[in-house]
């Protein structure tokens, strides 16, 4: 799987099924088909022998022809051979350790705050009722699409490709700039799915040996390198509003210990600065200046010390607009401003830091001509649209380019961190320090309050020491009894 994934990571499903199909031509027996669907699907011990053999004899199988398959393909590159053998592999063991960890959670704290989000989504019902001037469904996207474009006869933005006025999220939010009903909707469906995916769920989770939560992470998911986690999905919660906040609060610490949460100071925006060796960033970094303050200074051409809250805001806009090949289109809807004042902005940043401009050009070149962008490891994501002649699919593709060397990066450089900070744990008396969870740019840990101060500040040197940049790396952490007051 692993493999497979180095060697292209969007070029396939990284499960035995679709490698065997993809590379071997093979298709593996299905679990259904010896042991059934449904209800009256066996497990694997109640299978009779002549059918488990074949099946289980042909994973060992199929296992080995795809290594001799893949291995030759990863192995002949050196940069990709080492992100395998350096960063994914010795991976497997860290994230098993922190599955098997777990965390506890104030299950009680849990249920009131799903009390208070039934009552809350209540109200916004009782509001939208109001509003639209009927009862109606507002979790149902037909009754939504009457009440929005048949009655309101607000303007249609998109259409569903069969031709109905699309409610999708992107929609809502363009509509709820100039329409209240749409902001209200955006607002309830993000809280009914807090409600549902966490404040009712997790509780369900707690494993009843281990009294904790358990995540599953996963290695060969993502196209950039990046680990995401399901039941529960960890790297969703959100972190600006409230109520997500609140949702982290659960996350406690055992009697005895407290939480740490360590995670990198701007890092993308760090290696988007040694990548491009642009000298205004490079500076900014070297001389550890609030990095969107230094932007907006040099945005606005007002000096560092009249930087105002707002011009710091649309200065981090842009920084990280940049980052992910925002056009100024989508600059103005973020900020809500008209697109010349985004463009301006943009025109403005490039005339600054014309190594960010360089940058960007180089690499859709490179891109279009390769097929494929690196991290700074050598981790490669192909894109097999770069040149496609659709120009909407080519944009898309160009956007992933500018931006997957630097989420790549960033990913590389956690996992790395993960590593060492995993082989310095193991050096530590037992249960004195564990990890916990890993979220983007995260690492969070329970520690014994005792030695909260000296393991913090070795913490944060191993994840600082995880890459040599031409910036500094800084990793920064807080503690608490819980997740959020550790932030």
């Amino acid at each position: 799987m692993l493999e497979s994934y180095v060697f292209n990571s969007v070029g396939t499903r990284h499960d035995m099924d679709s490698l065997a199909l993809k590379y071997l031509g093979h298709k593996n027996i299905s679990f259904e088909d010896i042991a059934g669907k449904g209800k009256k699907q066996l497990t694997f011990n109640q299978i009779e022998l002549e059918q488990a053999a074949p099946y289980a004899a042909e994973d060992a199988d199929i296992t080995l022809r795809l290594h001799q398959h893949l291995w030759p393909k990863v192995a002949a590159d050196d940069k990709l051979k080492s992100v395998f053998c350096d960063i994914e592999l010795p991976l497997v063991e860290v994230l098993s350790d922190i599955e098997r960890t777990g965390v506890v959670i104030d299950s009680q704290m849990l249920a009131q705050h799903s009390q208070r989000l039934g009552e809350r989504l209540q109200e916004l019902e009782k509001e939208a009722y109001e509003m639209a001037g009927e009862e109606f469904n507002l979790g149902s996207p037909k009754q939504l699409q009457a009440i929005l474009f048949e009655k309101l006869e607000l303007p249609v933005i998109k259409k569903t490709p069969k031709g109905a006025p699309s409610t999708a999220e992107e929609v809502l939010q363009e509509l709820a700039h100039d329409y209240p009903l749409p902001k209200l909707i955006i607002e309830h469906r993000g809280l009914s799915k807090l409600k549902s995916t966490y404040t009712d769920k997790l509780p369900l989770m707690v494993n009843e040996k281990t009294k904790r939560v358990h995540t599953s992470y996963h290695q060969a998911v993502t196209a950039t390198g990046r680990l995401s986690s399901t039941d529960p999905n960890l790297q969703n919660i959100p972190i600006r509003s409230e109520e997500g906040r609140r949702i982290r609060e659960a996350f406690i610490a055992s009697p005895g210990y407290k939480i740490v949460a360590a995670d990198y100071s701007q890092i993308e925006l760090r290696i988007m600065a040694h990548l491009s060796q642009d000298k205004g960033l490079l500076n900014a970094f070297a001389e550890g200046l609030d990095v969107h303050s230094a932007t907006a200074s040099e945005v606005f051409s007002v000096p560092l010390a009249d930087v105002t809250s707002d011009m710091r805001r649309k200065a981090k806009a842009v920084n990280f607009g940049l980052i992910y090949g925002m056009s100024a289109f989508g600059l103005a809807r973020q900020l809500d401003i008209p697109r010349h004042e985004a463009q301006h902005y943009m025109d403005k940043y490039f005339e600054r830091f014309p190594g960010v401009l360089e940058y960007m050009e180089r690499t859709r070149e490179s891109a279009a001509e390769k097929g494929y962008v690196e991290t700074l490891f050598g981790r490669r994501l192909h894109l097999p649209e770069i040149n496609a002649r659709n120009g909407a699919r080519r944009k898309a593709a160009e956007r992933a380019a500018i931006n997957a060397p630097m989420q790549g990066t960033a990913a590389d450089i956690i996992k790395k961190a993960m590593i060492a900070v995993h082989q310095w744990v193991k050096e530590q008396p037992k249960d004195s320090v564990k990890i916990l969870m890993q979220v983007h740019d995260e690492l969070v840990f329970e520690i014994k309050e005792q030695n909260v101060a000296a393991y913090t500040e070795q913490i944060c040197a191993l994840m600082a020491a995880a890459a040599e940049l031409d910036v500094p790396l800084i990793a920064e952490a807080d503690s608490g009894d819980n997740w959020q007051q550790a932030h």
